[in-house]
């Protein structure tokens, strides 16, 4: 049987494609654009069109499948338009679904992964929640551009701590959980970095390794969010929910440090020192 993987394009499906290929898995590749899926994994996945919201494309999605790794896309906002084809997996008598979720959600009923963890326990399908802190690609990605153009590190967390994690070892992590699956059954795993940095330290950091001054800009909440909307001229509904991230970082969501990444993998996460280094292009 084959292993199901949605969002094998983006950050953490990649990831969890590449470790499953490695460890031997057969895996299924699933999304809209095929042609960029295809071109990703030439002959080493079945590369499938599914829409999360076409139920039309959910049965050829499980064909074979017996094991799930469930991303919400960002474009899907409300827990509800996973519902349907959580209900599909069960109909599939999936043995196991690990579905990327986030850090502190079991206590925070506010972002939709909440609902859609709650969703898939009541299902009975057996599950394998992944709640990662924040990725380190979130700095070489989306707020990479300040520091290239400007020199600055553009987040509104103040002195704020975030344990983050590398998408990879994310990827790592949640294939060990899908490959060994009867031993993770009906689990939560939450994966972090093994310290916790705050912005000043991530600036210091970048400074010491890519050999420029670097500044924490530490901007408010309406500063982040109007430069991002108005000059980067990015999604307003992302960017809210980008601020409401970094609020509940302030309220020390985000600071927590777990040994689950070395539980599973027994080794350990990489820093984010070795991150920079491995991804010196990104700032430069």
């Amino acid at each position: 049987m084959k292993v199901l993987v949605t969002g094998a394009s983006g950050n953490v499906g990649r990831y969890v494609s590449e470790e499953l290929i490695n460890m031997g898995e057969q895996i299924v590749v699933a999304g809209m654009n095929t042609q960029k899926l295809t071109e990703l994994f030439q002959e080493n996945a079945e590369v499938v069109y599914f829409d999360f919201t076409n139920p039309d494309t959910f049965e050829k999605a499980l064909a074979n499948v017996d094991r799930v790794f469930l991303m919400r896309p960002p474009h899907l906002g409300k827990p509800e338009d996973l519902y349907p084809f959580i209900d599909a997996m069960k109909k599939a008598q999936i043995k196991l679904v690990s579905f990327l979720s986030l850090m502190g959600v079991e206590k925070n009923p506010i972002p939709p992964h909440h609902k859609i963890e709650k969703y898939i326990e009541v299902s009975g399908i057996p599950f394998a929640h992944i709640r990662p802190g924040f990725f380190m690609q979130n700095i070489s990605g989306i707020h990479a551009v300040e520091i290239r153009e400007k020199n600055e590190v553009f987040v509104p967390a103040r002195k704020s701590k975030t344990s983050f994690i590398d998408a990879k070892d994310i990827g790592f992590a949640t294939a060990i959980v899908l490959h060994e699956y009867n031993k993770y059954e009906n689990t939560a795993h939450t994966i972090t970095g093994s310290k916790a940095l705050d912005y000043y330290e991530v600036a210091e950091i970048l400074t010491n390794i890519t050999g420029r001054k670097i500044r924490y800009a530490k901007p408010s909440y309406l500063q982040y969010r109007k430069y991002y909307i108005n000059t980067r001229g990015l999604n307003k509904d992302y960017v809210n929910v980008t601020v409401a991230l970094y609020f509940m970082t302030r309220m020390g969501t985000a600071k927590m440090v777990t040994d689950d990444f070395y539980q599973l993998t027994g080794k350990q996460p990489r820093t984010f020192e070795q991150f920079v280094k491995e991804n010196i292009q990104s700032f430069s």
